[in-house]
């Protein structure tokens, strides 16, 4: 099979690419350089040249507090972008693959979401991504739309690699403890990502790996593992006022995956473990 990985550059592109040559497939990485995907004449011209079997579309602007400021960006990215690679598959008939964000539901509450809960973004870094799922399924029959949350990966920056950081220079830290969910490493995410796009079983999804925790939880076992002596202390949320809302509950329902023959992924301190010993630190 011939895919098309867009945002190749970023942390689940990435490896999203390397799974897929693992297995034997055709993977064309494309970051902005090779196709600029707020630009419809660019999309056409190189998914077309490529003429793939499925698009997996990674790409995305995801810098949650300046798309507030920066909306008009965002939302090209995010949504007509989107929309314009959705067109390419409709007219070559081909699959493809949405990787969405829990930050298209509100936030609240402590019950886990399910895919077909009703959507209401919290912020605009959310709601372009919204309008992103909402085109690709107005567009495509054959869609999968994943969404994820709490991503780490080797290729770029998250919350491990700050809080590794951090912990060189600080032996005392005050962390997050009021959000949940569930930290996701993209090496997990793209061997299943790679499952579905290899079946036609369509639809939205939720991807994370298993287990949940609070920001605060998961620096303390990020310290424990990697064997740094760094006291963190639980905070409130608004002890750290930022620009865009973030959801307080992240919580998401996976329970499809499993229905679909697909196999969950392993625990976040399982993925923690792997994950510290191939980053330097």
């Amino acid at each position: 099979m011939k895919v098309l990985v867009t945002g190749v550059k970023g942390q689940l592109g990435f490896d999203v690419v390397n799974e897929l040559l693992k297995r034997g497939h055709e993977a064309i990485g494309v970051d902005i350089e090779e196709m600029d995907i707020t630009d419809e004449e660019s999309v056409n011209r190189v998914i077309k040249a490529a003429a793939p079997d499925a698009v997996i579309h990674c790409a995305a602007y995801t810098a949650v507090d300046a798309a507030e400021d920066n909306v008009d960006i965002c939302r090209k990215v995010n949504a007509t972008g989107t929309g314009y690679i959705a067109k390419v598959c409709k007219d070559l008939d081909i699959k493809m693959m949405y990787i969405s964000t829990d930050y298209v539901f509100n936030g609240q509450g402590t019950r886990p979401w399910e895919p077909d809960d009703v959507r209401e973004p919290l912020n605009i870094y959310g709601q372009t991504k919204y309008e992103g799922e909402l085109l690709v399924e107005e567009t495509l029959d054959k869609f999968f739309t994943v969404r994820i949350a709490w991503v780490f990966g080797v290729n770029g920056k998250n919350f491990i690699k700050t809080m590794l950081n951090l912990g060189k220079t600080r032996d005392k830290l005050t962390v997050v403890a009021d959000q949940i969910g569930s930290p996701t490493y993209t090496y997990d995410l793209a061997r299943l990502l790679v499952d579905m796009i290899e079946t036609d079983k369509y639809g939205r999804y939720h991807a994370t790996n298993e287990g949940l925790c609070s920001w605060y939880d998961f620096a303390c076992e990020i310290f424990k593992q990697a064997g740094m002596n760094v006291s963190v202390e639980p905070v409130g949320s608004d002890q750290f006022p930022v620009k865009a809302k973030r959801p307080m509950n992240s919580r998401m329902n996976k329970d499809k995956l499993a229905e679909n023959g697909f196999v969950p992924l392993p625990s976040w301190q399982d993925a923690l473990a792997r994950y510290l010993t191939e980053i330097e630190y």
